[in-house]
C-alpha cells in the first residue's frame, strides 16, 4: 500500500473531518508545511443565484457565500501554476443557524497546458454540521494539478450548491521562473542623437530549467526592440543586451518582458516584467531643428472648384537659429506648393505663405507640409519635419484610412447576399453586412484577398464569428498573409456581438443564446510591423488553426499610422504619477492624479503615452459635498493628449455592471466626466460593454458625458464598445447650482464603432456645436443626435439650436438612426454620407421623445444616402431614407437639398402620420433613384403639410415616384423630373 504523506495541518482537518482515526495513517515528523494555494487566487462557477457569486468562495469570509443556480453544478479555483496537492477543504459558516446538510460532490484536476479534467475524488457525500465539524470538511486528494474543480450534484438544504470558502493545500510542483533585473541602457544621459541600448539580467529564479525564449524592451509602453534568450537552468542568469536606436527628446518608462509570448510554463506568470524606477531622459542635441506646426488653410470649408491658399506654422524647436531662405514645401493630391522661409530664431514660430493654390476637388484630400524639404540645413532630428491633416471637400469625412469591401475582393467562399427587403434582427448575416453583401469562410484555406491602393502598416477587420454555446462570446483567429507571405494571426472575438431575443426593444434583448440574433459583427485590429506598399494583395484565410465555425468577413481598413507623437512641451506623462503601461494593472488611479493636478493648475496638461493603460473607473472631479448616491461632477480646465489613437489606449476589462465604485450605472467605469474646458485628442478608449439593458438592466457605460460647457474639443479620439460613445449634457437635477449646458464643444476626427446606443447624443441644451469629420461604424442607436430635452434649467433658453453635424461617414447603424433631430432650432445636418441602416432613416427628424418644440429652420444639405431606411417595430413600420414624424407637434421651417437618396430599402423621403403639421417644407436639387420597396417621394394618410418641389429627380421607384396616400392632408406641389403625383 503507497501510504500518502500528510502534513500537520491536513491530518488535523481529516481528523475533524472524521475522515480518519487517531492512528491509521503514518505521518511524516518532519513533512514540508503544505500551503492554501487557493488564496487570492481566481474562482469561476458554472453558475450563481442572486447575489452569491463564485468570488465569495475565496474571499476569506465565513458569513460570505457561493451558491449555484441548480445542480449539476461547478467551482474552478484557477492556481496558476500546477501543484502537488494534499487535501481540499471545504467551509460553510459556523453559525448554528446553518442546518446540518449532505451535499453531494466530486474533485477533479487539470495540468497546467492540459484541456480536460480528471478526477481526483471519486462522487461522495459529504456532511457539513455546525455542531460537530464546525461546518468544516476536508477532503484528502493526490495529484499535480493546476486548475482544481467542484462538481456538485445535491444538497439537502438547498436547491443549489453551497460553500463559504474554499482552501487547496499543497506544495508548488518544480517549475522555471524567469524575472528580469538590473535594467540599464547606455549611454547613461544620450541626446537626441545617439544610438542607445538597454541591457539587463534575466534570471532563472524557479526550481527547474528553463526552455530559450525572448525578452522585448518597451520605452513609453512601446516595443521597441527585442533579444534571444537562452536555456536557463534553474538559479542560472544571462546578461541581456537590446539595442533600440535613436529616441526623440523626452522623458521614456524603460521596462523588459521576458517570455512575451507566455511559451514557457512557470511557477509564477506575474514577474515576468521589470519597469526602471527612473525614467530614460533624452536631451536634445545642440543646433537647428525645424518643424511643421499647423496648416491653416483659406477658406477653411471650400466648395469643388475654389481656389485654397495654405499658410503653413513652422517651428525652430532647435538651439540655434536658422537663416532665411529654407523652403517650406504643402503637397495636395498631385499639387505641389512651395514657399520660402524667414530667418527663425531658436524656439520661434514663423508663419510661411505657401505660393499658388490648389484647386478643390471633391472629397477627402490630405495636407502635408515639409519645413526644410530640400534639406538646405543640417538639423539635429531629421525625422520632424513634416505635419499633415485632412480637408474636406464635398461629403463625408476625410478618414486616414482605404476601406476595402469583402464582395469586392478576390475570395473563396459564399458571398452572403441580403433579401430584397434587407430583413433584420433574424440572424441575417448579409443585412447587417456593408453595402449588403460579405463573404463567408467555412473550410480550411478559404479566403478574400483585397489588394491595397495605398501604403498601409495597419489593418481593421469587419467580422462576424460564433458566440459561445451559452453566450458570451468567444476568441478565434485568422491568418493574415501579404503577398502569399504568413504575417500574423489576427485575433477574433464574439464577446461584442450576438444580441438576442424577438423584442425591438433594445433593452431586452439578452446575452443568452435563444431564438433571433442581430449585432452579428464586431471589429478587430492590428498595427503591423512593417508598411506595405500600394498594391500589396492582403489575404485573410481560414488555416487548419483557424478554427472557429465561420468566418464571415465583411471589409477591412487599411491605414497608414503615423509613429507615435512626441510628448509636448510643459505636458506630464500619466507615469509621472505611477502609471505603467502594458502591465494589466489599474492606472485609474494614476490618470486620476495626474488630470487633477492638471485642472488644480500644477502642471501644464497631461501626457498619456504610447501603451495599453488600464483604466476601471470613471476620470471626474471629487466632490467634496456628496452630494447623492453618484458622484456627477465632471473634470474642467483640463488638457488631455494622447501619442495618437493607434499608440494611446485607455481599455477595461470588467464590465460597467460587474464593477464596483462607478460614479454612475448608466455612465460605467471608464473615460471621462466632463464639465467645461477640456480638450481631449489622440487617444483611444476601448469599453468592455456587452450589452444594453437586458439581462437584469446591465449597460454598456458611456466613455464621453456630463455637462460639457464652453470651449470643450475633442479630436481624434477612437471610442469602442461603450453603451454610448457621447453623452453631452445632464438634466438640471443632476446638481442644479453647476447646470452649465453645452456650448460651443467641437468634435473632430472622432472614430466610434460598435455601440449598444448612440455614437454622439447633444442633449439638455447643448447648443453651438458641431460634430465634424468622424466616421461612426454600426451604432446602436443614432449615430448622431441632438436631443433637445425639457429636462433643463429654462426651456424657453435652453434649447438644442445651431448645431452642426457636418462632414461625417455613417455606416451600419444596427438600430435607430443615421442622424436623427429632436426638436429645437437652426440645427444643420450638411456634407454627411450614410449608409446601410438596419431598420430607421438615415436622416430622422421626429418629435417622438418627448423634446421641446421645432422652431426657426432645420436644414438637410449635400448629403450622400445610400441603401438606407427599414422596417422595425414588428416590421409594421416602414422608414424612408429621410423621414419627418411629428408626433403630436409640428415640424416646421425644414429645407432638403443638395442630396442624393439611393437604393432606399423603402421610401426616399417620407411624411410620416403623427398628428403634427409638416408645413413648408422644401426639397430643392435632390435625386432620388431607385427606392426598391416603396415611393419615391410618400405623404401617409395621416400627414399634415405641405411641400414644394424645384428640381427634383425621380427614378426607378417600385411604388411610384410621388405617392400621397388616401386620406392625407398633405399638399406636395411642383413635379418632379418625369414623373407625377399618385394617389
Amino acid at each position: 500500500m503507497r501510504w500518502k504523506r500528510l502534513t500537520g495541518r491536513t491530518v488535523a482537518g481529516l481528523l475533524a473531518a472524521g475522515l480518519i482515526s487517531a492512528g491509521l495513517l503514518p505521518v511524516t515528523a518532519n513533512a514540508a508545511e503544505a500551503t492554501d494555494l487557493a488564496r487570492g487566487k481566481t474562482v469561476t462557477a458554472s453558475g450563481s443565484h442572486g447575489g452569491y457569486p463564485a468570488s465569495n468562495a475565496n474571499d476569506g469570509k465565513l458569513d460570505s457565500y457561493w451558491e449555484s443556480n441548480g445542480h449539476p453544478a461547478d467551482l474552478t479555483v484557477k492556481l496558476g501554476a500546477d501543484a502537488d496537492l494534499d487535501s481540499v477543504v471545504l467551509k460553510l459558516n459556523p453559525d448554528p443557524i446553518w442546518a446540518t446538510r449532505t451535499q453531494d460532490i466530486q474533485v477533479l484536476g487539470r495540468a497546467q497546458g492540459g484541456t480536460a479534467f480528471t478526477s481526483l475524488r471519486t462522487r461522495a457525500g459529504y456532511v457539513f454540521n455546525p455542531g460537530s465539524n464546525r461546518n468544516t470538511v476536508t477532503i484528502p486528494v493526490d495529484g499535480r494539478v493546476a486548475d482544481l474543480q467542484l462538481q456538485f450534484f445535491s444538497n439537502t438544504e438547498a436547491p443549489g450548491a453551497q460553500i463559504a470558502e474554499i482552501q487547496v493545500f499543497g506544495t508548488a510542483a518544480p517549475h522555471p521562473d524567469l524575472t528580469v533585473s538590473a535594467l540599464s541602457w547606455s549611454p547613461s544621459s544620450p541626446s537626441e542623437t545617439d544610438d542607445i541600448t538597454v541591457e539587463g539580467t534575466i534570471r532563472n529564479a524557479g526550481s527547474a530549467a528553463s526552455p530559450a525564449t525572448a525578452v522585448h524592451v518597451s520605452l513609453g509602453g512601446v516595443v521597441v526592440g527585442s533579444a534571444p534568450v537562452g536555456p536557463l537552468a534553474a538559479g542560472a542568469s544571462a546578461p541581456m543586451s537590446v539595442e533600440v536606436g535613436k529616441r526623440p527628446r523626452g522623458a521614456y518608462t524603460v521596462s523588459a518582458l521576458v517570455d512575451p509570448t507566455d511559451t514557457v510554463t512557470e511557477s509564477d506568470n506575474t514577474n515576468n516584467s521589470r519597469t526602471t524606477a527612473s525614467p530614460l531622459v533624452v536631451g536634445q542635441s545642440p543646433g537647428p531643428d525645424l518643424e511643421a506646426r499647423s496648416i491653416t488653410s483659406s477658406p477653411a470649408n471650400p466648395a469643388v472648384g475654389a481656389a485654397v491658399t495654405f499658410t503653413v506654422a513652422v517651428h525652430n524647436r532647435g538651439t540655434s537659429a536658422v537663416n532665411a531662405g529654407t523652403v517650406t514645401r504643402l503637397t495636395v493630391g498631385s499639387t505641389t506648393l512651395n514657399g520660402t522661409t524667414p530667418a527663425i530664431a531658436a524656439g520661434a514660430t514663423a508663419n510661411v505663405t505657401v505660393g499658388g493654390s490648389w484647386t478643390a476637388a471633391s472629397g477627402g484630400a490630405t495636407l502635408t507640409a515639409t519645413a526644410d524639404a530640400t534639406n538646405l540645413i543640417a538639423e539635429t532630428s531629421e525625422t520632424n519635419n513634416t505635419f499633415a491633416r485632412a480637408i474636406v471637400v464635398g461629403r463625408g469625412a476625410a478618414v486616414p484610412y482605404t476601406e476595402l469591401e469583402a464582395e469586392k475582393a478576390d475570395y473563396k467562399g459564399t458571398l452572403l447576399q441580403s433579401d430584397a427587403e434587407r430583413t433584420f434582427g433574424h440572424t441575417n448575416f448579409a443585412t447587417e453586412s456593408s453595402g449588403r453583401e460579405s463573404v463567408r469562410l467555412n473550410s480550411t484555406g478559404d479566403y478574400v484577398e483585397f489588394t491595397s491602393t495605398a501604403p498601409a502598416n495597419s489593418i481593421v477587420v469587419r467580422n462576424s464569428i460564433p458566440d459561445a454555446p451559452g453566450g458570451g462570446g468567444r476568441d478565434a483567429t485568422i491568418s493574415l498573409y501579404a503577398d502569399g507571405e504568413f504575417v500574423r494571426k489576427l485575433d477574433l472575438s464574439s464577446k461584442h456581438s450576438w444580441l438576442y431575443g424577438n423584442t425591438d426593444s433594445p433593452e431586452g434583448l439578452t446575452n443568452t443564446p435563444g431564438g433571433d440574433a442581430r449585432r452579428l459583427f464586431d471589429e478587430s485590429h492590428a498595427l503591423l510591423t512593417e508598411t506595405y506598399p500600394a498594391g500589396t494583395d492582403f489575404r485573410l484565410q481560414r488555416d487548419a488553426s483557424d478554427n472557429a465555425a465561420f468566418h464571415i468577413i465583411d471589409l477591412i481598413d487599411l491605414e497608414q499610422v503615423a509613429p507615435p507623437s512626441s510628448q509636448p512641451s510643459g505636458c506630464v506623462s500619466i507615469t509621472t504619477y505611477g502609471a505603467v503601461a502594458n502591465d494589466g494593472l489599474d492606472d485609474t488611479a494614476a490618470i486620476q492624479r495626474a488630470v487633477t493636478a492638471n485642472q488644480n493648475g500644477q502642471i501644464d496638461c497631461v501626457w498619456i503615452p504610447a501603451g495599453q493603460w488600464r483604466q476601471e473607473q470613471k476620470i471626474l472631479t471629487d466632490d467634496p459635498l456628496d452630494r447623492g448616491q453618484w458622484n456627477q461632477v465632471g473634470i474642467r480646465d483640463v488638457t488631455i493628449q494622447g501619442a495618437g489613437m493607434w499608440h494611446s489606449q485607455l481599455y477595461t476589462l470588467t464590465p460597467p455592471h460587474e464593477a464596483g465604485g462607478i460614479n454612475h450605472p448608466h455612465e460605467g467605469n471608464f473615460g471621462f466626466d466632463i464639465d467645461e474646458n477640456t480638450h481631449i485628442s489622440d487617444i483611444a478608449i476601448f469599453g468592455s460593454g456587452t450589452i444594453r439593458g437586458g439581462d437584469g438592466n446591465h449597460e454598456g457605460g458611456v466613455a464621453l458625458n456630463g455637462r460639457f460647457g464652453k470651449d470643450t474639443k475633442i479630436s481624434n479620439v477612437w471610442i469602442e464598445h461603450a453603451n454610448v460613445g457621447v453623452w453631452a449634457g445632464r438634466d438640471f437635477d443632476n446638481i442644479q447650482e453647476l447646470w452649465n449646458p453645452g456650448d460651443g464643444v467641437e468634435f473632430t476626427g472622432m472614430r466610434i464603432r460598435n455601440t449598444y446606443a448612440d455614437g454622439i447624443n447633444f442633449a439638455n441644451g447643448t447648443r453651438n456645436s458641431t460634430v465634424y469629420n468622424s466616421s461612426f461604424r454600426n451604432t446602436g442607436d443614432d449615430a448622431l443626435a441632438v436631443w433637445s430635452s425639457k429636462y433643463v434649467k429654462d426651456q424657453t433658453v435652453d434649447i438644442g439650436h445651431d448645431n452642426s453635424f457636418r462632414n461625417n461617414t455613417i455606416q451600419l447603424p444596427w438600430r435607430a438612426n443615421g442622424i436623427a433631430i429632436y426638436g429645437g432650432h437652426g440645427n444643420k445636418i450638411e456634407n454627411n454620407l450614410i449608409s446601410d441602416t438596419m431598420n430607421y432613416p438615415a436622416i430622422m427628424l421626429a418629435t417622438d421623445h418627448d423634446p421641446l418644440p421645432f422652431s426657426g429652420q432645420t436644414l438637410i444639405a449635400n448629403n450622400g444616402l445610400y441603401r438606407t431606411g427599414g422596417a422595425f417595430w414588428n416590421e409594421d413600420q416602414e422608414f424612408g431614407a429621410i423621414t419627418l414624424f411629428p408626433q403630436n407637434l409640428p415640424i416646421p421651417g425644414v429645407t432638403i437639398r443638395d442630396t442624393d437618396i439611393v437604393d432606399s430599402t423603402y421610401d426616399g423621403i417620407q411624411f410620416k402620420t403623427g398628428g403634427g403639421l409638416m408645413p413648408d417644407v422644401k426639397i430643392q436639387n435632390v435625386r432620388i433613384d431607385s427606392s426598391n420597396n416603396g415611393s419615391g417621394i410618400l405623404a401617409m394618410g395621416g400627414a399634415r403639410g405641405n411641400a414644394t418641389l424645384t428640381d427634383v429627380t425621380i427614378t426607378d421607384s417600385r411604388d411610384g415616384h410621388v405617392l400621397i396616400e388616401p386620406g392625407s392632408q398633405f399638399t406636395i406641389s411642383g413635379t418632379p423630373n418625369g414623373a407625377r403625383a399618385k394617389r
